[in-house]
């Protein structure tokens, strides 16, 4: 199901949290529909079944295009996260990320696990190819990056959080993120959830969305930017496309400049996961943003999916 959405203006962005949020900016999107959920295993599955698209984990690897890389490394597979055995450096994510040869969308954790039981999952490990492919099958595209936090505000603006500026409102929680402060390590579990939900697990925020704060972080189709344009930013329609133009970079700029090594462009990616923990990554806010090769599909990345409002999507609650 879609939400038709009738955009307007919005103050993007934050300037209270982290560098790269900032400058907060007004910004105004046209009219658009969105996912209510992100895109399941399930309808994945259908998607794969339908067309034999095999996604960027599933493909073999060319040593040419990876010289250093070790040998045993030079296989299909994507980088799961996994606990530590204790308090680590948090400085360090390699402590937490490995790479697992046979991981994929089919195999979330590994050659020896399964999606049979989460088919109302979100569908992970989908690099930004893997994911712009299942939009097209569906006629839709991916968000920009001013559409998906737009949708995400669900109508509150300039709130912390999705559903307002207190975190857990009468006690109750409202995203599935880490549990308890001992991250990557210990979770206390008092979501009921580990690493995935079933999306709609929680809340939906203002607009009727489900999981625009944790669960998984969500490709946007804008160049990653070190921070946002200083200028207002009129994110119109484009007519051609139906998509909203706005503050996206190129894929020069959005080059990673501490690796000049690897020259993989990077996407916005928004929403923040399951592995977001207040002492470590606030990111599950609106306005956070972080960047993703677009190569790189991971245990805790998925998407949702955009188009023009048609007569037959859902306008969002409280519409007429």
């Amino acid at each position: 199901m879609q939400v038709s959405l009738p955009g307007g203006t919005f103050l993007m962005g934050s300037d209270k949290h982290y560098p790269e949020e900032a400058p907060a900016h007004r910004v105004t999107v046209a009219g658009f529909a969105i996912d209510a959920t992100a895109v399941t295993n399930a309808e994945y599955a259908e998607f794969v079944a339908a067309t034999g698209y095999v996604t960027v984990a599933e493909r073999e690897l060319d040593p040419a295009d990876y010289p250093d890389a070790p040998s045993e490394n030079l296989v299909p597979g994507s980088m799961v996260f996994t606990p530590t055995s204790g308090p680590v450096d948090l400085t360090h994510l390699s402590q937490w990320w490995r790479w697992r040869p046979g991981a994929c969308w089919r195999h979330p954790l590994g050659p020896n696990s399964s999606i049979d039981k989460k088919l109302d999952h979100p569908v992970v490990h989908v690099a930004h190819e893997d994911a712009a492919a299942f939009a097209a099958w569906v006629g839709a595209r991916l968000p920009t990056e001013a559409e998906w936090e737009y949708a995400a505000r669900g109508g509150l603006d300039g709130a912390v959080y999705t559903w307002g500026d207190e975190k857990r409102p009468g006690g109750k929680i409202m995203a599935n993120t880490w549990d308890g402060p001992d991250f990557p390590w210990r979770s206390t579990g008092e979501s009921g959830f580990r690493r995935t939900a079933p999306v709609g697990s929680f809340p939906p925020n203002g607009f009727g969305l489900f999981d625009m704060a944790g669960n998984v972080w969500e490709w946007t189709d804008d160049w990653w930017t070190s921070t946002h344009p200083e200028a207002t930013t009129s994110c119109g329609c484009a007519p051609e496309s139906g998509r909203s133009t706005g503050p996206a970079g190129s894929l020069e700029t959005s080059y990673d400049p501490a690796q000049p090594q690897f020259r993989i462009g990077r996407k916005v990616v928004k929403g923040g996961s399951h592995l977001c923990a207040d002492s470590y990554c606030l990111r599950y806010r609106p306005a956070a943003r972080r960047p993703q090769p677009i190569d790189t599909g991971m245990s805790h990345v998925g998407f949702r999916c955009v188009r023009r409002p048609s007569p037959e999507t859902h306008e969002r609650p409280g519409d007429d």
